[in-house]
């Protein structure tokens, strides 16, 4: 099988559409100023009409105009975008925090349905779907053998909530072919992917984005957390792109106390609002740390920016992406909507974090490409800081504007300069794949063993590192794992006790290896 997808982590399957919150925006009052058209404003419906009507050939004038406004957004900044009907439901699902669906992770293996792993609590679990199902057939729309793009898969499992839908499975545990029906239900989006202790006093919280459903997500794993006796608290905010601002807020009110500044934002005219922390809170004092990395963005940057200002925490990585930009979501009448920038955001000491957009979309979102080829991603000293930009924490502590938050520990990528591809590769999606399906084949192996076990029966031996080394070399991706034979088993063993039990013992394991965390628990 040869595999020409971007990969995901597994974790993230369900989530649709993520990777579309780098664009994040401010929840803003839906209500609209009325809007007064100029004869040039008119000029371009005038043109469409022109062509609708008179144009020698039959021309598809939605196109037109989605690509008219596509060309008038792209002469404003990066983040302001269009967003065409077709998309607009799968945008609002990834904020918000749920689905209705059958509830199961899945992909294509050998243009069959593949299940992962059906989601813990959902329908197809509670009907009786197990990981390594093959679901053949929904209703009577044959699934297998077509090569179905995703979003005709998703169009043929979700539905109304309370509807079901007959699912015909072959499972090839027991080599037999059954009917199962399963009543479509709301599954979570989950934004939290984990909260885990870390270390005897220390938890840790992985936030992946701000979506509707994040705090409250957020809050519960923080008193589980200081239940189980965590007295420091890392959040994990690496590759998160933002979101709903307000959730932000709220968990940075979580930190702060009564009266500090959170956030403000300033508008065309030059509106400053300011948001600060309430007299609520359930972690005002304990050590906390954030880690942040160069796709931390938007929200994420809200967060951490709000902690360094205030002298709360330690944040702990690389230098965020440097989104200091507000959106608000227009709709244009047709299902379609336009993301506008509507305003400027500023951490508590005045920093804007925007990084310069002056060379186009292409330039400002290959950013990684230039931190890369500086070294900054690998010493603290190849940072360009903007020494005309300094503000002053509450304490006097100099921090710097104009281009993301600068961690106050750095922590350089993960292993030397030139084995980034293959920390990368480690952390992808493929390494899910993989073991799905040696799983496919072994899972009898694995029945009943707990986390201990699985661990050592991937790392006691070269077997599994074996295979997945031919297993990329198959699918054209050649590395030179031996030298990291040790942290690819790691993270092999790591994956398989994701899939055969849960997420918690995955980050228990994988945290035991990851620099950032081990930087923290140094101290």
């Amino acid at each position: 099988m040869k595999i020409n997808r971007i990969y995901l982590p597994i974790a993230l399957s369900v989530a649709l559409a993520a990777g579309l919150l780098i664009g994040s925006f401010l929840d803003f009052p839906s209500t609209q100023r009325g809007m007064i058209y100029s004869a040039n404003k008119s000029k371009l419906n005038k043109l469409i009409d022109f062509i609708d009507r008179e144009y020698v050939d039959d021309i598809n004038t939605d196109s037109i105009v989605d690509i008219t406004v596509n060309s008038i957004l792209e002469k404003l900044d990066p983040h302001s975008v269009y967003i065409a009907k077709n998309e607009m439901e799968q945008v609002a699902q990834s904020m918000k925090g749920d689905f209705v669906g059958i509830g199961v992770n899945f992909y294509m293996y050998k243009d069959s349905v593949a299940v992962i792993k059906p989601i813990p609590g959902g329908p197809s679990e509670r009907a009786g779907i197990k990981s390594g199902d093959r679901i053949l057939f929904a209703d009577n729309t044959k699934l297998f053998g077509r090569k179905l793009p995703n979003d005709t898969l998703f169009s043929k499992l979700k539905g109304e909530e309370g509807s079901k839908v007959r699912l015909t499975i072959f499972r090839k545990s027991e080599n037999k072919k059954f009917n199962i029906d399963v009543q479509r239900d709301i599954v979570p989006i989950k934004s939290v992917d984990a909260a885990v202790m870390a270390g005897k006093n220390t938890g840790y919280i992985k936030v992946n984005r701000f979506a509707e459903t994040t705090y409250d997500e957020f809050h519960r794993a923080l008193i589980n957390l200081k239940a189980q006796g965590a007295t420091e608290l890392i959040v994990d905010l690496r590759d998160n792109g933002g979101g709903y601002l307000e959730k932000a807020v709220q968990i940075a009110d979580e930190f702060l106390k009564d009266g500090e500044l959170i956030v403000k934002t300033k508008n065309k005219k030059n509106r400053e609002d300011k948001t600060y922390a309430t007299k609520k809170g359930d972690f005002e004092n304990g050590k906390l740390y954030i880690l942040i990395n160069e796709n931390s963005a938007s929200a994420s940057e809200i967060l951490a920016g709000a902690i360094q200002d205030n002298d709360r925490g330690t944040i702990v990585g690389r230098r965020s992406f440097g989104k200091g930009l507000v959106q608000r979501e227009m709709p244009l009448g047709d299902g379609s909507a336009v993301r506008l920038t509507v305003a400027r955001y500023y951490t508590p000491s005045g920093r804007s974090i925007q990084r310069s957009y002056d060379h186009g979309g292409d330039e400002y979102f290959n950013d990684f490409e230039k931190r890369f080829e500086s070294g900054e991603l690998y010493a603290a000293d190849s940072i360009k800081i903007a020494d005309t930009l300094k503000f002053k924490t509450t304490k006097g502590r100099i921090v710097y504007g104009g281009g993301g938050i600068i961690p106050d520990m750095f922590v350089p990528l993960e292993g030397k300069h030139g084995d980034e591809a293959v920390t990368m590769i480690m952390q992808s999606g493929i390494v899910s794949y993989f073991v799905f399906e040696q799983l496919d084949k072994e899972r009898k192996e694995f029945k009943g063993l707990n986390a201990a076990r699985i661990t050592e029966k991937v790392m006691d031996t070269d077997k599994y590192f074996k295979a997945f080394a031919a297993y990329l070399t198959k699918n054209g991706l050649v590395f030179k794992l031996d030298k990291h034979k040790e942290r690819v088993k790691h993270y092999l063993a790591a994956e398989f006790e994701r899939q055969l039990l849960n997420e918690k013992v995955y980050y228990e394991m994988i945290l035991k290896e990851d620099n950032m965390v081990k930087a923290v628990l140094a101290k």
